[in-house]
């Protein structure tokens, strides 16, 4: 049965425990809050807790004991998001929350996070906000944001001809961001949006929506969304008519599943941003043939995402010989990120994770030579030109380090 209340979802999480049992706790216990059930569920959910115990598997006892993995699903509402993260701070001896889900409920959870002076290192929500004026120096953003997204995929798009905008947004916070960053990399680069409209999350009927950007006669319909109400978009798109008519479809947050689930003849000639592909060398291909085994696809950026930063919190905690957030976060920092899917990333003040993001295009279906053979990388883009200037994003730490 669905879980209908912070109650009763965080029920189970709080049974036998008391806070000096969290207080006894020496070794290292790490959350994984995911959206498990609704339509971010392949991008995150399963997978994420996966990805999270693969890399304590493989990292080792920390603190003399095994990394313990916890994992609950936030279903996608601020509230019981941050009502599961204050009971795993106050009474489970949670250390570290990752993934996050949503931008609405990650910024949620970071003010929890801030007041509890306990780590959160996000994989899944895509807002900028997090590391700009939300900042807090116990978050980091580990994966993509809107910005690095706007900046990949809105540029190319518009050098390669599409001019004029109109974006199909989902109406939260990502949305919301999302759109606001393209629409600024948009006119930076001598386009034009033209309108925007925002759906409800998990929409099941884009008619409406698909008809207003197919009358502005813009030549790019921006989806400022994801997951299933991206896929959603695209196919009732494709039987309105509207790519036949000429306008063209910008996927400004995609993943492997959601390709997977549309199938190539839909998707073919798409181009995205990504910040990790399955099939990139060898060492990506090892991991996800290891995640594959257990979840049934190949892993998306967030649940590979979810992995490097779980492995590089276990190398600071280590090296420090316990875990203190703000010390553990200072290690991690002046530590580089290296691992299967990140090459000397570096953690900034601002919480933000630079690292080489991916403009992927989905192959023709007679140009994959097997099953999740979808993509190919059309440029690689260094993490100091993806991601937004440091004193650019009205981050309080930022002003602070300076003075």
């Amino acid at each position: 049965m669905r879980l209908t209340n912070f109650a009763f979802a965080v029920m189970t999480l709080a049974v036998g425990a008391t806070p000096a049992a969290a207080q006894e706790n020496v070794g290292v216990k790490i959350g994984v809050l995911s959206d498990m059930n609704s339509l971010y569920a392949d991008i995150t959910g399963k997978g994420t807790g996966v990805a999270a115990r693969m890399a304590a598997e493989d990292f080792g006892p920390v603190l003399g004991k095994p990394v313990e993995i916890v994992t609950a699903d936030h279903q996608n509402k601020a509230d019981v998001a941050s009502g599961i993260a204050r009971v795993w701070y106050d009474t489970e001896g949670v250390d570290m929350i990752t993934d996050g889900g949503s931008s609405a409920v990650a910024l949620a959870v970071e003010d929890v996070s801030r007041q509890k002076q306990k780590l959160v290192l996000f994989n899944g929500p895509a807002s900028s906000d997090i590391t700009g004026k939300n900042c807090s120096p116990y978050a980091a953003h580990w994966n993509y944001d809107t910005y690095a997204l706007s900046t990949v995929t809105g540029s190319a798009v518009v050098k390669a001809g599409g001019k004029n905008w109109f974006f199909i947004g989902a109406d939260y916070a990502f949305g919301h961001a999302l759109e606001r960053d393209t629409a600024a990399v948009v006119e930076k680069d001598g386009g034009k949006v033209l309108g925007a409209v925002y759906a409800p999350l998990n929409t099941a009927d884009f008619s409406s929506f698909l008809l207003q950007a197919q009358a502005s006669k813009a030549n790019v319909i921006g989806l400022a969304n994801a997951g299933g109400d991206t896929t959603n978009a695209i196919k009732q798109g494709t039987e309105f008519g509207i790519t036949k008519g000429g306008q063209k479809f910008a996927a400004l947050l995609m993943f492997i599943t959601d390709v997977n689930g549309l199938g190539l003849n839909a998707a073919q000639g798409l181009q995205f941003t990504t910040a990790f592909y399955w099939d990139k060398d060898d060492q990506t291909r090892a991991f996800s043939q290891r995640f594959i085994k257990q979840v049934g696809h190949m892993p998306t950026m967030v649940q590979a995402g979810v992995y490097s930063a779980t492995i590089h919190y276990l190398k600071a905690v280590k090296a420090l010989g316990n875990k203190d957030p703000l010390k553990v976060m200072e290690k991690m920092r002046e530590t580089p990120i290296n691992d299967f899917m990140t090459h000397d990333g570096k953690l900034r003040i601002d919480g933000r994770v630079l690292r080489d993001m991916y403009l992927v295009e989905v192959k023709k279906p007679e140009e994959s030579k097997g099953p999740w053979d979808y993509l190919k990388i059309v440029e690689t883009v260094p993490g100091d030109k993806a991601y937004r200037p440091l004193g650019d994003g009205g981050c309080p730490l930022v002003t602070a380090a300076k003075q």
